[in-house]
């Protein structure tokens, strides 16, 4: 049997290397697109809304997991697998849920990155038993959050010029409608594509009819008006989390979200995005306010005014909670809280020494 030399090991190990490096290269470029008949394998999906307005819940009845919704600390983390089919690889979901409400709207930068803009989503959920904080709420997410993607996409652009002989997998945050799109010169299309969830509809279909007219009315407009999808759930409704996962598996995986529409507003709303126009939305329902008498800029800044009208808002200067996360103890690591109770004494002593060593230069003085 002749020898096999150690350099030959090598060099066929290298080789092997190359070859896998090239085969997850072209699967690399071709995650977040669908041109070619190829299939993403990479998405990312950031969740953001109103504070304590079910995010945790849906997310984890999305992903089939049977566990207890913690409070989101700031910005998590998580992921998804899909099996396309048998023995074949699974699709991944990056994603971020943003807790807090709107009083952490900047950590948006963090999962808003250039890389993998192509491949990114965006699901607002608002809270429908709380409808005097749903127009602010909605505001300040979706303007950070655009804010932050056309700061990346104006970052990928250049990115883009300067290696123009070398394309890499950057990209902007272009986003192209049909021409045949509804009202399309109308409206304000979001850079990425956009989903925007009414939660705790239970509590929301026992208010007053008109009350709810009003708020799924406003929400069909804000929806067409950023050509997103829209649609009203509850975690206690079998029927309505089997839709949502439908629309969270469009986004995440790239499934079917299925054709159901519903714009009644004596029931669950369900509006796909390009199903919906100005024309069957119709005016704002202003049955008690005059809308002659608003000084309104535009369509949206009318609808902002009537909905304020008739749900005044609350302030969303939402201050963080004071309460140190190190010590829930949902977080705690015996270990490390012992050694940091140990440094926390260590620390007070200096401050008492320094305080007595100040006082003591003071008298000198």
């Amino acid at each position: 049997m002749p020898k096999i030399s150690s350099d030959s090991l090598w060099e066929l190990a290298a080789a092997e290397v190359r070859s896998g490096e090239s085969g997850a290269g072209e699967e690399e470029s071709g995650a977040g697109e669908e041109d070619g008949g190829e299939t993403v394998s990479e998405r990312s999906v950031v969740l953001m809304g109103s504070k304590s307005g079910g995010k945790t819940s849906i997310l984890l009845r999305c992903l089939d997991r049977d566990e207890t919704s913690k409070p989101t600390l700031a910005l998590e983390y998580t992921f998804g697998r899909r099996a396309r089919g048998h023995n074949t690889p699974k699709d991944i979901a990056h994603l971020w849920e943003l807790g807090g409400g709107t009083s952490l709207s900047d950590l948006v930068q963090i999962p808003i990155s250039p890389v993998g803009i192509r491949s990114l989503s965006v699901i607002l959920i608002l809270d429908l038993s709380k409808p005097n904080a749903l127009w602010a709420t909605m505001e300040k997410l979706l303007q950070a959050a655009q804010a932050q993607l056309e700061k990346v996409s104006t970052q990928a652009q250049k990115a883009e010029k300067a290696k123009a002989k070398h394309q890499t997998a950057v990209h902007s945050a272009a986003r192209v409608l049909p021409k045949d799109y509804p009202d399309r010169e109308l409206i304000s299309p979001f850079p990425v594509p956009l989903l925007i969830v009414g939660s705790k509809y239970d509590i929301f279909q026992e208010f007053d009819s008109d009350k709810r007219k009003v708020v799924s009315n406003t929400l069909r407009f804000i929806a067409h008006y950023y050509a997103a999808s829209l649609i009203f759930t509850s975690i206690k409704s079998e029927n309505l989390m089997s839709k949502t996962k439908s629309y969270f598996s469009h986004l995440a995986f790239g499934l079917d979200r299925g054709k159901t529409f519903s714009c009644d507003s004596n029931k669950p709303l369900i509006v796909p995005a390009g199903a919906d126009s100005f024309s069957q939305i119709g005016s704002p329902p202003a049955t008690d306010v005059d809308i002659t008498s608003l000084h309104a800029k535009n369509p949206k800044d009318l609808w902002k005014k009537v909905y304020e009208r008739v749900f005044p808002q609350e302030s969303t200067s939402e201050q963080m909670e004071l309460k140190d996360p190190a010590k829930d103890p949902q977080y705690s690591e015996p270990q490390i809280d012992a050694m940091r109770a140990q440094k926390d004494q260590e620390l007070e002593q200096y401050k008492r020494d320094a305080a007595k060593s100040w006082k003591g230069l003071e008298l000198e003085t």
